[in-house]
């Protein structure tokens, strides 16, 4: 290994609302050597992921972020050097790398990657974190069946084209919720979905009559990405035995406050099961799910949904366009 430099981006200053790239810089900083039991990595992708804002005001169970720190975040990484019999030169591997071109890890932070004939990229989209993160909620805590309608808000981000793809292999009828007629027109065209309603188009009235329009019978499945009042919406049409998939707050992100949350009845009436998820209880069973997808991934029944930025220093940009709603699918950033 020959570089010198460790290109870096570190937080600059704690957003205020809605993030914008002068919150971020682009740092030099000096490449680590592997001390003993330790193992060096070279980022090749690294993972852009709206829980970053979170980690950015404090609040999330995966750490905090302060002005002056690197960004974190999980990367797919190229093993430089190695101290550990566990990991040697050459190995592809997960790991938290962080906004980084190189990163020192114990060994029992890695994860070696399980398949390369497909690309690096999908470790951290269908086959990564937002993948597991989908096929934990639908498959395992929401147990679909053909026949139900799925409602999928954020339907064309990284988990939530992942929703629709697994939803619809299980014979269900997808209803997805995007911004804007082009996100709309690729959740039906390319992820399957039934039908997809654009958020942008009216206000929440229009919402709530789209969504009685396309789901007469009631939402048998709401896998929630947003929070918000769309989750009230939807909570007052719930079928009979619904089960809702508490996963993201993406509508409030950017704010410090917090909307009310569905009054209990309008569950109690349903008798629907309501699960909150966190994506780690199931990092146990992430072979599993692989081993479930990859299959589907190699023969292009489930397609990868990337949005693909080159080169670190896009990072930032790349992120605040995450949290307007401007990605087109699961944002991954080519670093070397």
């Amino acid at each position: 290994m020959t570089e010198s430099i460790n290109q870096q981006v570190k937080l600059a200053r704690t957003p205020e609302g809605e993030p914008v790239p002068q919150d971020f810089e682009v740092a030099a900083g000096s490449v680590p050597e592997a001390g003993p039991g330790q193992v060096l990595c070279q980022t090749l992708f690294l993972s852009l992921d709206p829980y970053m804002r979170s980690q950015i005001a404090g609040r999330h169970i995966s750490g905090a972020i302060k002005p002056g720190d690197v960004m974190l975040g999980e990367t797919v990484s190229r093993v430089v050097s190695s101290h550990s019999d566990q990991f040697s030169p050459g190995d592809i591997v997960r790991c938290p790398g962080g906004w980084q071109q190189f990163s020192l890890h114990a060994p029992e932070a890695l994860s070696r990657v399980s398949a390369t004939d497909v690309a690096l990229s999908n470790y951290l989209s269908v086959l990564g974190m937002p993948g597991l993160t989908a096929y934990a909620g639908l498959v395992w805590l929401a147990g679909p069946k053909a026949g139900d309608t799925v409602v999928v808000p954020a339907a064309t981000g990284g988990v939530g084209a992942m929703v629709g793809q697994l939803a619809r292999q299980r014979g269900c009828r997808v209803i997805g919720i995007a911004g804007g007629p082009e996100k709309c027109r690729e959740a039906v065209e390319e992820l399957g979905y039934d039908a997809c309603i654009d958020r942008k188009a009216g206000d929440m009235a229009y919402l709530a009559a789209e969504l009685d329009r396309l789901c007469p019978a009631g939402i048998d499945i709401y896998f929630d990405l947003v929070g918000g009042e769309l989750l009230n919406q939807v909570s007052m049409r719930l079928a009979v035995g619904a089960r809702v998939i508490l996963c993201g707050i993406m509508s409030e992100l950017n704010s410090a406050a917090r909307s009310g949350g569905p009054h209990p009845a309008l569950w109690i009436k349903a008798r629907a099961t309501v699960h909150g998820l966190v994506v780690y209880d199931f990092e146990p069973r992430r072979e599993e799910f692989v081993a479930a997808c990859l299959p589907a991934i190699r023969s292009g029944e489930i397609k990868p949904f990337e949005d693909c930025y080159v080169g670190l220093e896009q990072a930032p940009e790349a992120f605040c366009r995450l949290m307007r709603g401007e990605n087109r699918g699961k944002v991954v950033i080519a670093v070397s």
